[in-house]
């Protein structure tokens, strides 16, 4: 089963949060028209990013190169560390400041507003590997200046300018469905589970302003990660982090808790707004280069892997995101609170693990553009293992902590925090998924470097499973019903669909690639 689709977040939220006909040419084949010896890609390290003062040096230097910690994983770590440490402050204030019924409706603002993902189609997935492969034919200088072949620089310009398009439109079209949808569905529950005094309606709308906000400058980080921007992206992201947080928190401290989710948006969205401003002088020039003789052609190139994509990440929507709504619905606000705030956990979790990976999307492209497959085998099985140790130590240690907290009875203005969560049975069955889906994730990003969606049948699968599971066991009124049996039969279906079906999907193409 894919993991969680946030909005990125995420991940890409991943995200999900690749090119031409999948399931024919694994790679692009070389264009006639350029030169024999096309100029050397690009690397991340070319667009420098000065050491600070007090950078770590000789024994701390080698042991972070040891576990495979560069500058662009170490600014994931630091935000995801962040986020992690501020969640147990959102926690505290969630707890002294939201009804239970009021974090029900907190964590169902997540899982609804994550219907962008039917907005965008994978498209930043898509931009990400464009951009890379274009990328690595040219000389891109911290000025913003571009050299190299036309025919890629216009590549390069056509893949910013169709993105920059139609996420407009889309965001346009995003927030005029959000906004009535959410409405009418949260008047229902409030009138179902008599919650008729949680006030939504605002939070909600500024919820979805803020995620519109967010939905246009994503695709722009995806496109300057892809030309090797990859450090100023991953700390831009720890300053969104901060920035959320406080505007987050003042949220909650002037006593209007339900407006925290559309504060966090918004900081993310202000933080990011402000990096692709700093960015101007690269990303203007390239919204108005001429792309009339070298375009791509997007109907050719694109969309056979595009729609493959977005089925991809829409079947990972109803995958993960359809539990809270539907708990929330069928045994109310309170036990949906429970599993949302569990989910966001392993979310969290499972980023910080995967930045060991997504930082290597941009590199992957650029190296099978450059046809060196045995360097790329080599840094994706380091980083596969410097993902999976991180997951399993963080996901151990996260429900120790838990467990702690049961055991003592650890209480906040009168809330025992554990209760917070679901109980350490169910919680270490989402854990045990989380792993999974960090090795997943790791060979779908292996894939779609090559430019191909081979995982879409995985994710077509997973949500065949996953909607009866949500339907059918969130809605039993049993004890191993509702939130403990989608814990249950969420690390089945990553064991068996997850991690067999798409383990043995990433080494078939592997294989008959490589061998080709």
């Amino acid at each position: 089963m894919p993991i969680p689709n946030t909005p990125k977040t995420t991940e890409p939220q991943d995200p999900e949060r690749a090119l031409t006909a999948a399931g024919e040419a694994a790679f692009v084949q070389p264009d006639a028209t350029l030169p024999p010896s096309p100029p050397e890609a690009t690397p991340p390290e070319r667009h420098p990013d000065p050491e600070p003062a007090g950078a770590p040096t000789g024994l701390l230097r080698r042991l972070l190169h040891f576990v495979g910690v560069d500058r662009a994983i170490a600014f994931t770590v630091l935000a995801r560390g962040w986020s992690s440490l501020a969640g147990v402050g959102t926690l505290a204030l969630i707890a002294r400041f939201l009804s239970p019924a009021d974090q029900g409706f907190y964590y169902a603002f997540y899982s609804l507003v994550q219907m962008q993902i039917i907005f965008e189609l994978g498209f930043s997935v898509v931009i990400l590997q464009a951009a890379s492969h274009e990328a690595a034919h040219l000389n891109l200088a911290p000025d913003g200046t571009i050299t190299g072949p036309e025919q890629s620089h216009a590549r390069l310009a056509s893949v910013l300018q169709k993105a920059f398009r139609w996420y407009t439109i889309a965001a346009i079209l995003m927030a005029l469905t959000l906004m009535p949808v959410g409405i009418a569905f949260f008047r229902h529950i409030a009138n179902k589970s008599n919650a008729g005094d949680v006030h939504f309606v605002l939070p909600w709308l500024l919820v979805v302003f803020a995620s519109s906000c967010t939905f246009q400058i994503d695709p722009i980080f995806s496109f300057l990660e892809g030309c090797g921007y990859i450090p100023e992206v991953y700390r831009t992201r720890l300053r969104q982090s901060l920035l959320s947080t406080v505007l987050g928190w003042s949220a909650f401290l002037l006593h209007h808790g339900l407006y925290a989710p559309g504060f966090f948006i918004l900081g993310q969205a202000i933080a990011g707004g402000w990096f692709i401003f700093t960015k101007r002088h690269l990303l203007l020039p390239l919204l108005r280069h001429s792309t009339r003789n070298f375009r791509i052609d997007w109907g050719k190139e694109i969309w056979p892997f595009q729609w493959r994509i977005a089925v991809s990440w829409l079947a990972g929507y109803l995958t993960s995101s359809l539990f809270v709504p539907v708990l929330m619905n069928s045994r109310g606000p309170v036990e949906a609170g429970r599993l949302g705030m569990s989910l966001t956990v392993c979310a969290t979790l499972s980023t910080m693990a995967v930045s060991w990976m997504n930082t290597k999307a941009s590199p992957f492209g650029q190296m099978i553009a450059r046809k060196e497959y045995r360097k790329l085998d080599g840094v994706f099985t380091r980083a596969l293992v410097q993902s999976t140790g991180a997951a399993v130590l963080a996901c151990i240690a996260v429900w120790v902590v838990v467990q702690w907290l049961l055991v003592h009875q650890v209480k906040m203005h009168g809330v025992l925090l554990a209760n917070r969560l679901l109980s350490p049975i169910p919680l270490a069955m989402l854990f045990f998924g989380t792993v999974g889906n960090v090795v997943v994730t790791a060979e779908a990003l292996y894939i779609r470097a090559h430019k191909q969606e081979k995982f879409m049948v995985n994710s077509i699968l997973g949500a065949l499973y996953s909607i009866p599971v949500a339907l059918v066991i969130g809605t039993m009124q049993s004890p191993h019903g509702g939130a403990w049996g989608i814990a249950a039969s969420y690390a089945l279906g990553t064991a068996v669909i997850g991690l067999g079906y798409g383990t043995y999907t990433f080494l078939k193409w592997r294989r008959i690639w490589h061998e080709a």
